[in-house]
């Protein structure tokens, strides 16, 4: 499903909430009741259903898998070429406009970074099954094997916390359909294994876009390590992109059904594809709609707050502050009243004066990442380069430093501990297998590598241990 700007606003302002968020944090929390996954599984048969007239991507015959699978490598490679060809001829970066842009695409995907990898989940019980051997390595590897460094989730969970980008719970409903494709499989992986299957073949193919964001992400000083981290398991040689394929052709049945398995592994591989992608999210970033919506949703904290002796367009701040419906509005009249000046560096506009420098009287009230989409809205067109806020204007024009490049004369910020002594599910997991018979152990390491859990100390040692008894 592809979107224009039009349709993304009406997206973020639908007054009724869609039915996606609740059941996918339901799902996300821990492990679901029965009614839960019934309902996981309602959704996904509509969904199934009304993706069924879709075109799909996959070969007629599953014989053909392979040579699908590396027809589209060479194609994202030749294309991917083609990108970095016109990138040195001078072209603009194709994705993002500036450093909010990419800040902002971060946090409206992250939904579905959360959940990483849990459309596998459900089939780590089976994991002695050599049919199912190569999607439970897969699941692992999502894992990170139990690495905090290589955890999808950890990282993308780092990447949030470095950029101040959550909390998340402005983001729009629609945001959260892929992650909840996803979660509703991962608790349902008995009933709908071809799909489960299909899903997974579909989503590790290696895309232009996650070439394209991890190259612009680092020419903005952005960390890109969560993305190129996805070229490199995705490979179509041994990582992820060849092994969905193999683990298809594994599962087929052996016996004539007609052809049905196949059918459904194909309806699983759209299920990759639905709901809103990178390239939605993307194309949907307005700067002026954004800055508004932060500063519309700041009104509720500062109405009341402010003395009234400062009055723009006839009005005390406190006024235009008590209906934030009419941002829009107050902003106009702080331009008129020359408060802000778009088009120019920020430090020309008074506004930006109150949030940032000696003395200014609105310090703290808004995140970093507030403070880059205001910075970027207030330049205009010359944001385009890419300037994070803290940083003062260059006297002359030069070159910006990536993210490699900066990181190599940096300390790496460590992530997390994975063996954290104060955590206390690591203390009540590493207590509980202590005293357990085989069947527990089993049933309790599988639980703490289930989509809520991994990503935390006892989630990551479970994965350890796991991967450990697996495998030797």
């Amino acid at each position: 499903m592809h979107i224009g700007q039009q349709e993304w606003r009406q997206l973020q302002s639908a007054s009724e909430p869609l039915a996606f968020r609740p059941l996918y944090e339901r799902l996300a929390a821990g492990e679901p009741d029965a009614a839960t996954r019934a309902a996981a599984a309602d959704f996904l048969r509509a969904r199934l259903q009304a993706l069924q007239s879709e075109q799909g991507e996959l070969p007629p015959s599953p014989a053909d898998l392979l040579a699908w699978m590396e027809e589209n490598t060479r194609s994202v490679h030749a294309r991917y070429a083609h990108y970095l060809e016109q990138r040195r001829a001078g072209a603009p970066r194709r994705f993002f406009g500036n450093r909010a842009h990419a800040l902002y695409f971060l946090r409206n995907v992250a939904p579905t970074k959360l959940v990483d990898g849990a459309w596998l989940y459900g089939l780590l019980p089976h994991w002695g099954s050599p049919r199912l051997g190569d999607l439970v390595r897969t699941y692992v590897e999502e894992l990170g094997e139990g690495a905090t460094d290589k955890n999808h989730v950890v990282l993308y969970r780092s990447l949030l916390a470095r950029y101040a980008l959550d909390p998340l719970d402005d983001l729009p409903d629609a945001l959260y359909e892929q992650g909840l494709i996803q979660l509703a499989l991962a608790w349902n992986a008995q009933e709908f294994l071809p799909e489960v299957a299909g899903f997974n073949l579909g989503y590790e193919q290696l895309p232009l876009h996650l070439l394209i964001t991890a190259y612009e992400l680092n020419e903005l000083g952005l960390d890109p390590y969560y993305f190129t981290l996805h070229v490199t398991v995705d490979n179509g040689d041994t990582g992820h992109a060849r092994r969905a394929c193999q683990a298809v052709l594994d599962l087929l049945p052996r016996l004539d059904d007609g052809g049905a398995f196949w059918r459904r592994v194909q309806g699983g591989c759209k299920l990759a594809g639905a709901g809103l992608g990178t390239s939605d999210v993307i194309a949907g970033f307005d700067i002026q709609a954004e800055a508004l919506r932060l500063l519309a949703r700041k009104a509720g904290a500062g109405s009341g707050a402010h003395s009234d002796y400062c009055r723009v367009g006839g009005r005390s701040i406190n006024e235009w502050l008590a209906q934030p419906q009419r941002m829009g509005e107050f902003v106009a009249a702080l331009q008129q009243a020359g408060w802000i000046r778009i088009g120019e560096p920020a430090e020309q506009s008074r506004f930006w004066s109150l949030l940032q420098g000696e003395r200014a009287e609105m310090f703290g009230v808004f995140s970093s990442y507030e403070l880059q989409v205001l910075h970027d809205w207030l330049r205009g067109a010359g944001s385009a380069d890419g300037r994070p806020f803290t940083e003062a204007a260059p006297t002359q024009p030069r070159r910006r430093a990536t993210f490699r490049a900066l990181a190599r004369n940096a300390p790496a910020l460590a992530l997390p501990g994975a063996d954290d002594a104060v955590d206390p599910d690591l203390m009540l997991l590493r207590e509980q297998l202590r005293g357990s018979d085989p069947v527990a152990r089993s049933a309790l390491l599988l639980r703490a590598m289930s989509p809520a859990q991994h990503w935390t100390p006892a989630g990551l040692e479970a994965t350890r241990l796991f991967w450990a008894e697996a495998t030797r």
